[in-house]
């Protein structure tokens, strides 16, 4: 069990200056968000914390500006946004080579070490939490944080490695007196016994249960029943039934989304017949409501966030419009009739040019949008809704008592979300910054299964911080594109991707050992004419080298 405290309970920002105009207003908002907090209005509370950061200066106000972003991630976290939530936790990482608060350290380290953990970026999650723990200030911090950590491994399924961090922590129960999180670490080592066929599993689950219930702690005590319902699965199958069941009963109650999902699918291999294919219809409705939760919630901050840039903006340039115009009517005293003619005229061309600009960008975002609308409606019909339909079909036409058919059920299910997943990642905006190499790395990887093995040569010896947003958008859609159509048509078993940067151009070279394709063929059905027309928008050449059952090749040139 992963604890998702971003520790902000430990410290409070600075003593706002009570003649400040700005702290006041800090103050004011800081206030209505922890009260929207405390009562779980997370929108609302997200809201008040953006504002309280908005009328904060950097150069005077910093820790109030990382206290109020911390909040947000933090919120966006429980809601499950955790790609938005490390967003805003790493906008929180860029002050610190200007703040030494190692309570703030370790509450971002922290919540980006949670977030990685839960987006399986296990590597990254490790290297967070062990970050956190170097700014630790207190032994009951230090060891959640190991708990953390141990998690982590958990769900690498390095249950050995998971033993080592938790046994230590089981052993300093009167050094760290923290009922909660001991009975977490008592259920993480029971659990991990179990995984590893230790006799002690058992005992460990029911003391952690135990002490749950002590504390009426109640996402605990979901963590335990399902742990033990896991526990029981194969030995007692009633006993795993009751205790998923419990598990289920009291997420609904807390409304933990989910831990119900996670009970579900406990019910789902516990259960036979028409009871099991009750609780496959439940997990299908369950899991389509948090995607459409979690996406509004997503939208929502997305919204807060736009909001108060745009009028933090109007309000800059009402200032500036205001300083203007004074000027322009002290010159204007001293200009006589041409000078007034040469102004209006210009100001006249100045706004048509302007209003014509913008109305031809407004234009080609309605394309735009109209475009990836309809190729995301198209992929939803193609992909998604028939996967749909047919694991209903199987879960009301098959036997699910059966071990296979559970399997198969489970199968399709996993296969529905994880492409549920790449239809969000392939339309999602694309990080142009400093996470541009990451995120096109896990990209490419994406499209690395048994069967395809992707070679990347040279792609950190290109520097990147020199390259253009609009160029890296185009390498990441053009590579994205020619993944998509090697995984549809090429049936190839290697890819190789290769990096250069010759004088001053970037060399792009493709290639796979696929069935290929006759050049005639290379059109818009395959997605290749959209390789080409984003190139040639950057000033680029791309040359095709393909024959059929002889692989595909294409190599691409653009300035940098």
């Amino acid at each position: 069990m992963l604890f998702l405290s971003g520790f902000m309970s430990c410290k409070k920002e600075l003593k706002t200056n009570a003649k400040s105009t700005v702290n006041k207003a800090y103050d004011n908002y800081y206030t209505i968000a922890e009260k929207h907090m405390s009562n779980q209005k997370f929108d609302s509370a997200f809201y008040y914390f953006n504002k309280s950061k908005s009328v904060c200066d950097v150069n005077t106000d910093l820790n109030r500006i990382i206290y109020s972003l911390l909040r947000m991630a933090y919120i966006q976290q429980i809601e499950g946004d955790y790609s938005s939530s490390e967003t805003t936790a790493t906008e929180v990482v860029s002050y610190f080579q200007h703040h030494t608060n190692a309570a703030y350290k370790c509450s971002a380290y922290n919540i980006l070490g949670i977030n990685y953990e839960n987006l399986y970026d296990y590597n990254n999650a490790i290297l967070y939490f062990n970050l956190a723990y170097k700014h630790a200030e207190s032994e009951l911090q230090k060891a959640i944080l190991k708990n953390n950590l141990a998690v982590v491994y958990m769900d690498k399924h390095d249950y050995k490695k998971a033993i080592t961090i938790l046994i230590p922590l089981s052993l300093g129960k009167k050094e760290v007196s923290d009922t909660e999180h001991y009975a977490r670490v008592l259920d993480n080592l029971g659990y991990c016994y179990f995984k590893t066929d230790n006799p002690n599993a058992l005992s460990y689950l029911n003391e952690s249960l135990s002490m749950q219930k002590q504390v009426d702690n109640k996402f605990g005590m979901i963590t335990s029943y399902n742990h033990l319902s896991e526990f029981y699965q194969k030995s007692n199958r009633y006993r795993a039934i009751d205790y998923a069941q419990l598990a289920y009963k009291k997420a609904s109650e807390i409304n933990s989304i989910d831990d119900r999902i996670a009970s579900l699918a406990l019910l789902i291999q516990a259960s036979t017949g028409t009871e099991s294919k009750k609780y496959s219809l439940k997990h299908l409705q369950i899991s389509d409501s948090i995607k459409k939760v979690r996406q509004k919630a997503k939208n929502n901050f997305a919204k807060i966030k736009y909001d108060s840039k745009i009028e933090k903006e109007e309000n800059l340039n009402l200032k500036t419009q205001k300083i203007e115009d004074t000027l322009q009517l002290e010159k204007q005293k001293n200009k006589n009739l041409v000078l007034y003619f040469i102004v209006g005229f210009g100001f006249t061309i100045t706004s048509f040019i302007y209003y014509y600009l913008v109305a031809k960008n407004e234009r080609e975002k309605i394309k735009s949008s109209y475009t990836t609308e309809i190729r995301i409606a198209k992929k939803l019909h193609d992909e998604l809704a028939n996967d749909v339909y047919q694991t209903m079909a199987f879960a009301e036409t098959q036997d699910l008592s059966t071990a296979d058919n559970k399997e198969l059920l489970l199968n399709n299910l996993d296969t529905i979300y994880s492409r549920t997943r790449n239809i969000s990642r392939e339309n999602s905006a694309i990080e142009t910054g400093n996470l541009f190499i990451p995120n096109l790395k896990e990209m490419m990887s994406g499209f690395n299964t048994n069967s395809i093995n992707i070679l990347i040569n040279g792609l950190d010896t290109i520097n990147w911080a020199t390259v253009e947003e609009n160029k890296k958008i185009t390498v990441y859609r053009v590579l994205q594109e020619l993944l998509v159509n090697m995984k549809k048509h090429s049936k190839c078993s290697l890819v190789v991707l290769t990096f250069k940067n010759i004088k001053n151009k970037l060399h792009l070279d493709y290639s796979d050992n696929g069935v290929g394709v006759v050049f005639d063929e290379i059109n818009l059905k395959n997605g290749l004419q959209n390789v080409e027309n984003r190139i040639l928008a950057i000033k680029g050449t791309i040359t095709f080298d393909t024959k059929s059952n002889k692989g595909f090749k294409t190599n691409i040139i653009f300035p940098i």
